[in-house]
């Protein structure tokens, strides 16, 4: 993670209505953060790993929420990060 550009990776799958939520209120709260989706049913070891637990997102190796947005634990994160 470059720490000028902090992306946040965000897990989800298709047809998945906290993804939707998530992605909604990420949109909203951090309008200018890039965000790299990944879709864990496309590997089967992202999808073995994760499971049913999507949404989880990432800032590096720093987990920053997992089914519902954190937006203050995101907001430290991304401190932490220099974003």
């Amino acid at each position: 993670m470059n720490p000028q550009n902090p992306v946040l990776t965000l897990y989800t799958r298709r047809q998945c209505h906290l993804c939707d939520v998530a992605k909604e209120a990420l949109r909203a709260e951090f309008p200018n953060l890039p965000i790299e989706e990944i879709d864990v049913d496309t590997d089967p070891a992202l999808a073995a790993r994760h499971g049913e637990e999507v949404p989880v997102a990432f800032l590096g190796e720093a987990k920053a929420f997992k089914y519902r947005l954190d937006a203050a634990r995101l907001r430290r994160l991304l401190a932490q990060a220099g974003g």
